[in-house]
């Protein structure tokens, strides 16, 4: 038996166990098996993903190595950097409140702001279907039907991919019952996020997501600022929105358009520690 020190946090209820780069080495475990026990809920600590501080990198103040529950890798998550720069800042990996992190999906600049918010510069957004990665024609309003129903489909990929699809149904329900089979449509070939979202006005949205590797969660912040990006080109919404979640609001700003989409877009929302604990690993 061995024992893992571990920190959990969340994001609006999407929650990470973090563990220090010293840790990790010590118990000498693959990160997959890692993830799928230590993330499951009910028999492990619980949680939506597993995160690694690396402190080192060629290319950024720091990296990470990411892992979902289901123990697959992740090229990118919005929420759980937000935990990750509040971690490595409480724990003295990194003494500047603005840095930058290497991901498998390119550097990303956090900053953890003086009221405990965390932003994030998340790079700009990918509309290419080829590097989406999206077999469809046109990545805004492609039309599919699953179960006699249609959906348009908005792909865009915030270094992981997603699919954005706006509704008046019942976005929560549409999560629940849709989700899986558009996460493994064969329309992506790397699956796919599932955002369903209800708009409220031109600033305002609310979103209920189906996550990729993890099911139903609280929050998905690359999925807020792909649905931001994918209402924005569709001309439904302002530079600036409220993105509602189960688990909370965070607040999105991008300023690029379909003539001239390479703009980075911001993302603001907290990031919050919940306990430390130590895991037995049988």
């Amino acid at each position: 038996m061995k024992k893992i020190f571990f920190t959990k946090m969340h994001g609006l209820g999407n929650d990470f166990v973090v563990l220090d780069w010293e840790e990790f080495q010590e118990i000498n475990i693959p990160v997959k098996e890692l993830a799928e026990k230590m993330c499951k809920r009910n028999f492990g600590v619980g949680a939506d993903g597993l995160m690694v501080v690396v402190p080192e990198s060629k290319k950024a103040d720091l990296s990470w190595i990411f892992y979902n529950s289901d123990g697959t890798p992740a090229q990118m998550c919005g929420n759980g950097m937000r935990c990750f720069a509040k971690y490595v800042l409480n724990k003295g990996y990194i003494t500047k409140r603005e840095f930058t992190v290497e991901t498998a999906a390119g550097i990303i600049s956090p900053k953890v702001n003086e009221d405990g918010s965390v932003t994030v510069n998340m790079g700009h957004p990918v509309l290419e279907p080829a590097l989406i990665p999206f077999k469809g024609d046109n990545n805004l309003n492609y039309e599919i039907e699953l179960w006699s129903k249609k959906f348009n489909l908005n792909a865009v990929s915030m270094g992981n991919p997603h699919c954005v699809i706006f509704t008046d149904e019942d976005i929560s329900l549409l999560a629940k019952d849709y989700g899986p089979d558009i996460e493994v449509s064969e329309l992506f070939p790397e699956k796919t996020n599932v955002e369903f979202v209800k708009i409220r006005s031109r600033q305002e949205v609310d979103i209920a997501v189906w996550e990729r590797g993890c099911g139903i969660t609280l929050a998905c912040g690359t999925g807020a600022c792909a649905t931001v990006t994918a209402g924005i080109l569709n001309g439904y919404l302002d530079n600036k929105v409220k993105v509602n979640l189960p688990g909370g609001a965070l607040r999105i700003q991008w300023d690029g358009t379909a003539h001239d989409p390479k703009h980075d877009i911001f993302m603001t929302g907290p990031a919050e520690f919940s306990f430390e604990g130590v895991f037995f690993y049988k």
